[in-house]
């Protein structure tokens, strides 16, 4: 559990982040927990490919060094409490399927922004919806975070749709947000609250 302290100068509680270096969480099928170089030629693999990396704000990657460099700012990360990024690992046989994201963590208003990518051999079969019930539900009963969001492209129709089915709601349109590699797109924004969270859990906890 996030620790809570007092303001002294508002009286208002705000979160102090702890290390996240040493989480895991676990789901039916998978393992999750923060990268290692271990880790690095399978996110080459997966972020090397057009379709994974069609609606990332980076062209395909080419260099086993873009996924240590990676790996080695997110153990940075993870170390001082800035976000949470977890590998998900299939326990069948320890394959590296993707990862998910907890980030742009802002303690005084208890707000995140959530993002993940997966390898396209192992789309279509609810391992992100599980991954993510997961993180949401550490997000908000540990972290007491009360809002998290997410920003995709509007032509993600199946991240919308991941989104929508977790109960995020789309908020806004901002138009040419992004310019990746001299191209210009824009943002769909979503959202979700932790009492909108709470009264949908056991609901969410089956893939179907």
């Amino acid at each position: 559990m996030c620790i809570f302290i007092i303001d002294q100068t508002t009286t208002s509680p705000y979160l102090i982040m702890p290390s996240f270096d040493q989480l895991t969480l676990d789901t039916p099928r998978m393992t999750m927990r923060p990268l290692c170089l271990d880790d690095a030629p399978a996110i080459l693999r997966m972020r090397s490919k057009p379709e994974v990396m069609r609606y990332m704000t980076t062209a395909p990657w080419t260099d086993i060094a873009q996924a240590i460099a990676m790996v080695e700012r997110d153990q940075v990360a993870v170390l001082k409490g800035d976000m949470v990024r977890l590998g998900m690992i299939r326990k069948s046989d320890g394959m590296f399927l993707g990862s998910c994201i907890l980030f742009h963590l802002d303690a005084s208003c208890r707000r995140a922004e959530i993002g993940y990518d997966m390898d396209s051999s192992f789309w279509g079969q609810a391992y992100m919806h599980e991954a993510l019930v997961a993180l949401l539900d550490y997000g908000f009963s540990e972290m007491n975070l009360n809002r998290i969001e997410a920003d995709i492209h509007p032509d993600n129709l199946g991240s919308a749709k991941t989104l929508e089915r977790l109960g995020f709601i789309r908020e806004g349109y901002l138009r040419e947000r992004w310019i990746i590699e001299g191209a210009v797109s824009d943002s769909a924004l979503f959202g979700l609250l932790r009492s909108d969270w709470l009264g949908r859990v056991p609901a969410l906890r089956s893939p179907t």
